[in-house]
């Protein structure tokens, strides 16, 4: 690795004032910065706090595309990295940045690590967090699926639909909360299954900022009973305002009807099935594998 020069002149004095520097950005847009030294550094807008108990591992570094690993341990605590947001999720899939940094002199750094967030293990107070380098993006299996369903996530780039147009979103206050069961007021503009595979978003409250996907929406005795696949992974109050979209099924009916997006529609709906692969020559008029009765 080459270093910048400034840093390079520091280490070649074989005096050395460094230290390690990392920078985490969740998935909400929170920065949070974190230093070995005894001291806060700050530099490019973060500010890196001493004192929080992280470290980190030696880096394992390969040639070519191999992937780079390494491990942060730390303590938890409420100054900075709180058990809670770890169970909720905030922290999953995170970027992680780390610098070799002389702490006299803040502008003679070197970028040593970029990656993200992977499995976070915690036991007796502390966490131990993998560090996934850039190269892990390429085992991920990437392009298109030859299917009928279409491929595309709703509101994504390819589909195209704008979920902040009316009639495809709802913001209002949750009345009552029984795990994954979220009851809303009646929301009489939507018909009952609107909202089904669509995605509910928590605005305000302990749980700011995390989603879950609606596996059920129906109305109830003048509410609105929304059933998600999973319970949040943070409380969610009587009164927390949450956001609601609209949910599609994935056919051509759904994207052409409720949407009106039929061009971008992203899946094959006349590919044959498998009746047809297996099917035979016969006198019947219809030759698809069905019943010839």
């Amino acid at each position: 690795m080459a270093f910048n020069d400034a840093l390079a002149a520091h280490l070649a004095t074989g005096t050395t004032t460094v230290c390690h520097a990392w920078a985490i950005t969740r998935g909400d847009g929170e920065v949070l910065g974190f230093t070995d030294h005894d001291r806060d550094l700050s530099f490019d807008g973060v500010d890196f706090r001493a004192g929080t108990g992280l470290t980190a591992m030696a880096l394992q570094q390969e040639t070519g595309l191999s992937v780079d690993n390494s491990e942060a341990i730390g303590a938890l605590s409420d100054a900075a990295i709180r058990e809670a947001d770890i169970d909720a999720g905030r922290f999953d899939g995170a970027e992680v940045r780390a610098w070799l940094v002389n702490w006299a002199d803040v502008t003679a750094r070197q970028a040593i690590f970029a990656g993200s967030i992977g499995e976070i293990r915690r036991a007796g107070g502390s966490f131990t967090a993998e560090l996934r380098g850039l190269a892990e993006a390429l085992n991920r299996p990437t392009g298109r699926v030859y299917q009928a369903p279409c491929g595309a996530v709703l509101g994504d780039a390819s589909c195209g639909v704008d979920l902040s147009a009316p009639g495809y979103f709802a913001e209002t206050g949750v009345v009552s909360v029984d795990g994954a069961t979220l009851v809303l007021p009646a929301l009489p503009d939507f018909e009952p299954g609107w909202f089904a595979r669509g995605r509910l978003v928590v605005l305000d409250g302990a749980a700011e900022g995390l989603s879950g996907v609606v596996k059920r929406d129906h109305a109830d005795d003048g509410a609105r009973r929304i059933d998600l696949w999973s319970a949040l992974r943070a409380e969610v109050a009587p009164g927390d305002r949450v956001r609601i979209e609209a949910g599609c099924d994935k056919s051509m009916d759904m994207c052409r009807f409720r949407f009106n997006n039929l061009l971008n529609y992203q899946g094959f709906p006349d590919i044959p099935g498998e009746d047809w692969m297996t099917a035979f020559p016969a006198n019947s008029p219809e030759i698809n594998g069905g019943s010839r009765r």
